[in-house]
């Protein structure tokens, strides 16, 4: 019983032994190695902050006035997010302001807006991203046929009559003003400053003669002013100066007859000038989902419309706003090959681990590398510490031998042996470690042919 109780002491007094030993031997190399622990805690924290492993899986997107194009857009959007399982929330603004203010915003969830071009000031634009344009966004300008004498019509009779030019703050009314300034009106006390559902609902009471509307063909307010047979659209045959003094003008052509081939409507060519749709982003947007606005867009928005081309955009046209590195790259070399092969979020998993391992072995490779040299020379040390106790007792046998002391030299050899027993070698110093208990068990016997050669020298003697 004693001797099981002895061998379960010994074992826990050995674990806890080895135990303590391996931890100040990690300890030991931690502080001989700190420099490059915190080279790779330093590498590992700066690849975390830039990859930002997680997307968020919810974003709140602007859409712009009620009964708009950007309404429209931004539900499909809102669509293609959820089949990659992100929700994108959508809210409704005022307009192009109130969403550059939002965006700007630090403490304002918005994250992403679609804004015209031209809106946004160079204080503005030094706090926003640009992923690119998405669309052409006609300036509509509609006029009463029934009020107006077609005949002899001249600019300066449209403002002498209420014109609806949409609401402070809205992209409509910024447009408008930038032509108004244009023509160099001065005579602005009959203007309609009034959202532009109100103010298509005003034009069509008669409220207005006229009105001033900037959105996509297919936004409810075009439609019904486009199907009111009692409107007229207005022929900026003066296109091509509006774009050379406002370079985020473009220049869009109607044909004769494209919008109602049986009625020929309108009833001849037409030009139009018009902004770019722009996705203006939050500079802290997760490169991911700048990643999934970019795809969205391109499915969304790449095929061809009444004003685009076919894989017209998205795309970087005239913008005051900086461009993304995200969209940058996505332009120039297409979305993440991953994207592919694999679902949205395993492609960005295994993108950005790929993103964290690559500086984590750049670095870690070393400090691992002289894990193992460590643990040798650390083994080498303590066998060597054990030699120079060995070599001591050994020269003390050999110069100052005294019979009486000989207990002290077994408890002396003994506890050496004890502390040999307990080393952790790596394989590589077995051979030397058992060298080491050989030399130590020479020692022992030679000790003991001392013992025995100094009786029989006493023995001779006494005889």
């Amino acid at each position: 019983m004693g001797t099981v109780k002895q061998d379960i002491g010994e074992t826990i007094r050995a674990t806890w032994e080895t135990v303590v030993d391996e931890l100040s031997t990690w300890l030991r190399f931690v502080r001989e190695m700190w420099l490059l622990f915190g080279l790779l805690f330093i590498v590992l924290s700066l690849t975390v902050w830039y990859a930002r492993p997680v997307p968020p899986r919810h974003v709140v997107m602007g859409t712009g006035s009620v009964g708009g194009s950007y309404e429209v857009l931004t539900k499909r959007y809102a669509q293609y997010f959820a089949k990659h399982g992100i929700t994108l929330e959508l809210v409704n603004t005022p307009g192009a302001q109130d969403n550059i203010a939002r965006l700007k915003d630090k403490n304002d969830p918005m994250m992403a807006a679609l804004i015209q071009g031209g809106l946004t000031s160079p204080e503005d634009a030094k706090r926003l991203l640009s992923l690119g344009s998405v669309d052409y966004e006609p300036i509509w300008f509609f006029y009463r046929k029934d009020i107006f004498d077609e005949r002899t019509l001249k600019t300066a009779d449209f403002f002498a009559k209420p014109m609806a030019v949409g609401a402070p703050g809205s992209g409509t009314h910024a447009q408008a003003m930038h032509v108004i300034k244009l023509n160099e009106i001065t005579d602005t006390c009959h203007l309609l400053e009034i959202p532009s559902n109100e103010g298509v609902a005003a034009y069509l009471r008669g409220e207005a003669s006229s009105i001033f509307i900037v959105d996509g063909i297919e936004s409810e307010n075009v439609q019904a002013l486009l199907s009111d047979n009692r409107s007229s659209l207005a022929n900026f045959n003066r296109a091509a100066a509006y774009a050379r003094q406002m370079p985020f003008f473009h220049v869009l052509e109607i044909p004769r007859g494209s919008f109602n081939l049986a009625q020929d409507f309108p009833s001849r060519d037409t030009q139009m000038i018009g902004v770019t749709t722009n996705l203006v982003i939050d500079p802290n947007l997760h490169p991911a989902i700048q990643i999934l606005f970019l795809r969205a867009a391109r499915e969304i928005n790449g095929g061809r419309n009444f004003f685009a081309h076919y894989r017209e955009f998205p795309a970087f046209k005239e913008s005051d706003i900086p461009e993304s590195d995200v969209a940058e790259k996505f332009y120039r070399d297409g979305e993440p090959w991953l994207m592919n092969y694999f679902p949205f979020w395993l492609a960005i998993f295994i993108n950005h681990i790929v993103l964290l391992l690559i500086p984590v072995a750049a670095f870690a490779y070393p400090i691992m590398k002289e894990v193992p040299g460590y643990r040798l020379a650390r083994a080498r040390r303590r066998m060597n510490e054990v030699y120079g106790k060995l070599k001591g007792i050994e020269q003390t046998l050999f110069s100052q031998y005294d019979t009486s002391h000989h207990q002290e030299y077994l408890d002396q050899l003994q506890e050496i042996e004890i502390q040999t027993v307990a080393l952790k070698v790596p394989r590589s110093l077995t051979s030397d470690y058992f060298s080491l208990r050989s030399n130590i068990d020479y020692v022992n016997a030679w000790l003991e042919r001392k013992k025995s050669s100094a009786i029989s020298k006493v023995t001779t003697h006494e005889a």
